[in-house]
């Protein structure tokens, strides 16, 4: 997807002319009831984990409940497009993520347009991906990675939980800048995939911080590299992917989009104060339990994210000619 330039310019320049001194006497009294936070996905994910701290957060400093509303299918689409056809009046949000990004061009038919439906509001994290191994696997480091998918072409099998899935994603990008040929096989969700890598049924994959953190620990999942451009705060002995091949980054994210036309007024208020509990100890301290680290900025700061991710992953799609299930 080549999010054209004007789109863009609309949407950092909106971003940027939020008001981030004064506001009006809309903001002071919202909200003045209950706020619906939408999360796209299941109870207890790294997404939905990440908004119930700052809805949490949120409800405290608004004086209003944040409740929170799974609304998961279609790779987080259906809990988007819920939001993107709401009321534009800041109670209803939106938990959005790199899978938005990457929707934006893996589905051609969607019903909305997630850059032109859904205003940025503020980041929330970042979580990155861990390359892992079974024991198994005589692999040790990205050369000899590398070096084994090279010599002996689709016979390294990578898990995923789907396509278009994060796994998936950064799989192809290393896949592409590599220059390697891997075979990648895909579940319904990262859970069933996790137990066929720790059974040793798929060798390799590309998994979130979050869910495999416990079992690099155990000894049971060998990591190799992580996906950031520098190295984790959790993992400090365990080199990037970018240190073998430059130019590789790649992490997951999330933050709050509400429906465009939202008063700015209200967006700045939310994004004022998301970025204050992103500035505190307890949330920081929960996120670096999670393997990921805060994502604070301006509204306009979120949407060249957005723009940035959404344009990364058109290429890496169009490139490796995927298609959705």
């Amino acid at each position: 997807m080549k999010v054209p330039r004007r789109r863009v310019l609309q949407l950092v320049a909106a971003a940027a002319a939020l008001p981030t001194v004064l506001r009006s006497a809309g903001a002071q009294t919202y909200p003045s009831r209950p706020v619906r936070w939408v999360v796209p996905w299941p109870p207890s994910g790294a997404a939905d984990i990440s908004a119930r701290l700052l809805g949490q957060w949120l409800s405290e400093r608004l004086g209003q409940a944040i409740v929170i509303e799974n609304r998961p299918g279609a790779g987080g689409n259906i809990g988007t497009e819920m939001v993107a056809t709401s009321a534009p009046d800041g109670y209803t949000l939106l938990l959005v993520g790199s899978f938005n990004a990457i929707n934006a061009t893996l589905y051609e038919n969607l019903n909305f347009d997630f850059i032109r439906d859904i205003a940025p509001v503020a980041g929330i994290m970042r979580n990155p991906l861990v390359l892992v191994v079974n024991r198994s696997v005589q692999i040790e480091t990205v050369p000899e990675l590398i070096a084994y998918a090279k010599a002996n072409p689709a016979k390294l099998n990578v898990g995923t939980g789907g396509i278009g899935s994060p796994q998936h994603m950064a799989g192809e990008l290393f896949r592409i800048m590599a220059g390697v040929d891997m075979v990648f096989v895909h579940y319904r969700g990262s859970a069933p995939m996790l137990t066929d890598l720790l059974r040793g049924e798929v060798h390799v994959s590309f998994d979130p911080l979050l869910s495999s953190i416990e079992h690099i620990r155990a000894g049971t999942l060998r990591p190799l590299a992580v996906t950031t451009k520098t190295r984790s705060e959790v993992l400090t002995d365990i080199p990037t992917v970018g240190e073998f091949v430059p130019g590789y980054e790649t992490s997951g994210w999330t933050g709050v989009g509400v429906p465009v036309g939202t008063p700015a007024e209200v967006i700045d208020r939310l994004n004022g104060e998301i970025n204050t509990g992103l500035a505190q100890d307890t949330i920081k301290g929960r996120l670096a339990d999670l393997g990921a680290t805060p994502l604070p900025g301006s509204p306009s700061d979120f949407a060249k994210l957005i723009i940035e991710e959404t344009e990364k992953w058109a290429k890496v799609i169009r490139t490796a000619k995927i298609k959705a299930a």
